[in-house]
């Protein structure tokens, strides 16, 4: 009897793409990365509009043009910046955000699956998300409110501490990598106070000393600091994260278990999960993803679904 040759695999569907890159991410130091990609992906047949600026608001400014009716993905190649500048084209949008990481921080990749250091890796991964597009994921985004202007974020709002040292960090040009926020933190705990805050959570009023609050879909900030090591990013809710007035060692004490996620059964430390949180604060700005959006008060509402990913 004949055998039946085995029926081949069927190739992947070609997808119209718009590949957003920061040429400039990790300090340029791997502005080979987004040349790979565009090679790969049209390598694999997938139809490609590139755009690449110095300005990030004008390359907002032209990817936004580009997401006209017919376009499948907008893929994202940098850092959180990146990230963050896709999720607020995109929420609410039914045009799904795909990364290849190679910034400085790059948590959203990290929670998400993505390979973050191996550039090889995450366009291997890359490639097999874009077979699934047809399907994508969905994940929750947390909408930040401060005065007149809505942000959008995938990862984490920063409003205490960590805020302060994300400010610090950048204006910094040196030491380039994780480093410098670690270094930045150092330089800011030498004058840092714990501040005093109000706060709404699930509409229930609280006064509250902390050093550091964050508000957390994701589970890392800082290029791998697990401030809420089991927030998850399609529950429908964010993680409150308090850390309450510590001394500066008892500070640094706590601060090398934020990496490995062992500091939440310290009695300094606070997660709550909710739904909204209205947080204000005196000289206090917030940072959602990374990037400064505004000084408090902010609102902060999760809105499950908002963002559809390919990984």
């Amino acid at each position: 009897m004949n055998s039946v040759p085995p029926r081949a695999a069927p190739p992947s569907p070609t997808l119209r793409l718009v590949v957003a890159i920061n040429a400039y991410a990790s300090f340029g130091r791997r502005s080979d990365v987004g040349p790979r990609v565009v090679v790969a992906l049209r390598a694999a047949g997938h139809d490609v509009t590139v755009r690449s600026e110095v300005s990030f608001e004008l390359l907002r400014l032209e990817v936004l043009a580009l997401l006209v009716p017919g376009v499948d993905v907008l893929v994202v190649v940098g850092g959180d910046g990146m990230v963050s500048l896709g999720t607020n084209l995109l929420a609410g949008r039914t045009i799904p955000l795909a990364i290849v990481p190679c910034g400085t921080g790059n948590d959203l990749a990290r929670g998400l699956g993505i390979p973050v250091d191996d550039t090889d890796a995450a366009i291997r991964h890359l490639l097999a998300a874009l077979a699934l597009a047809r399907a994508p994921r969905a994940i929750d985004c947390g909408r930040a409110t401060c005065g007149d202007v809505t942000t959008w974020f995938a990862g984490v709002l920063s409003a205490g501490f960590d805020a302060v040292v994300n400010e610090r960090a950048n204006r910094m040009r040196r030491p380039r990598g994780k480093s410098r926020y670690t270094l930045a933190m150092l330089l800011v705990l030498a004058t840092f106070k714990p501040l005093t805050y109000r706060l709404t959570v699930d509409g229930v009023e609280r006064t509250q000393r902390a050093m550091l609050i964050s508000v957390a879909n994701n589970v890392s900030i800082g290029g791998g600091m697990r401030i809420a090591p089991d927030a998850v990013i399609d529950d429908g809710l964010l993680d409150l994260f308090v850390v309450t007035p510590l001394s500066r060692i008892g500070f640094l004490r706590v601060f090398p278990k934020v990496f490995s996620g062992t500091h939440t059964g310290l009695p300094q430390v606070e997660i709550t999960r909710c739904r909204s949180v209205r947080m204000d604060a005196e000289g206090v700005f917030a940072y959602a993803d990374g990037e400064r959006i505004g000084a408090l008060p902010v609102q902060v509402d999760v809105v499950p679904g908002a963002l559809f990913v390919c990984a």
